[in-house]
């Protein structure tokens, strides 16, 4: 489902009257975090996490976050719940066999980087991740669960939305208190530009907090799509991003059909979709994550414009990954052949 409007603004009756249950919400993640000895791996895990539902950037992030790793030497690994996926796991993605409805799309853009698994309890999937050669463990997601130990907790939050009203969710969209959220940080991360003064708050609550910023940038081949004409669709938690990024490419953006965050396309609307493509003479363009739901009969006929996380001070997110890294030597890489 979309995410209702009070969410942003806090106009309404709503915010109040659901207030009560956010507070329950939030009371009990405190009350399981407190509860809940979390397992530590035998490598490092780093966690890229939000304190609010909806998109905010976080795969791009842990995209970037892997190849940073595997430049310097590292093996890096992605572990996902695999939103959307009915796979319990612990598995690891297979993409030659495996497919949005079993894994969720995340896990498949994942997967395309480096080996990735899906576990509905994270904490399950670490001792095959490890065997299997993973020197550094990459979380898509998992801030508020306390079930597994991280060793770098790193926040983004959109600097469009922010907080949004600042309440819990149902009353809006905050996972937990962003007073709890911030004290577990080690770094945040804003992704574009910080319209809703993420920085301001964050500097008053964890004053020395590091933050970092980021934004989305057309990933390879976008330029090909320079000047051309196309019918874009996505169902992402923030689809005026995907707009944003049409335009920087300079594409001849037709019409943009959005859809909820996670959406399976019906036959239906990919045939009206497509059709509506063919009579505007453009392009059927959407983003990665929404071409892995994608039936195989209709990725022929849709074209993927990539994005990718661009950092500012990418020095700055080497030094956070170097003081977790050199606390652990890195270990030999297994024998392939044994």
């Amino acid at each position: 489902m979309r995410a209702p409007e009070f969410w942003t603004t806090g106009a309404g009756p709503w915010p109040a009257l659901l207030s009560p249950l956010g507070w329950l919400y939030a009371a009990g993640g405190g009350l399981e975090r407190r509860l809940t000895r979390p397992l530590k791996a035998d490598v490092p895990v780093i966690c890229v996490g939000n304190l609010t539902a909806g998109g905010t950037g976080k795969t791009p992030v842990a995209l970037a976050l892997a190849r940073l790793l595997a430049a310097d030497g590292r093996t890096p690994g992605f572990l996902t719940r695999g939103y959307g996926g009915r796979a319990p796991g612990p598995l690891r993605v297979d993409l030659a066999a495996h497919d949005a409805t079993q894994m969720g799309d995340e896990a498949l853009l994942l997967a395309r980087e480096a080996p990735t698994w899906v576990a509905k309890k994270r904490s399950k999937a670490i001792r095959p991740m490890i065997a299997a050669g993973t020197q550094v463990i990459v979380m898509d997601d998992g801030y508020q669960d306390p079930a597994l130990a991280h060793d770098l907790d790193l926040l983004v939050i959109d600097g469009e939305t922010g907080f949004g009203n600042g309440r819990v969710i149902p009353a809006g969209p905050l996972r937990e208190r962003v007073a709890s959220g911030l004290a577990r940080a080690d770094a945040v991360i804003i992704m574009g530009k910080d319209r809703a003064h993420v920085g301001e708050r964050t500097a008053a609550d964890r004053p020395g907090l590091p933050v970092l910023a980021a934004r989305l940038v057309p990933g390879r081949g976008a330029e090909a799509f320079a000047g051309r004409r196309v019918y874009a669709f996505a169902g992402i938690g923030r689809p005026e991003k995907f707009e944003a990024t049409l335009e920087e490419i300079g594409a001849d953006l037709q019409a943009l059909v959005a859809f909820e965050d996670h959406h399976r396309f019906t036959g239906d609307e990919l045939d009206t979709l497509l059709g509506a493509a063919i009579a505007a003479d453009a392009l059927a363009v959407t983003t990665a994550k929404d071409f892995a739901r994608l039936p195989d009969d209709v990725r022929g006929r849709v074209q993927v414009v990539e994005v990718e996380a661009a950092f500012e001070d990418e020095a700055a997110l080497r030094t956070l990954l170097s003081g977790v890294l050199s606390a652990s030597a890195a270990p030999a890489a297994p024998d392939r052949g044994a």
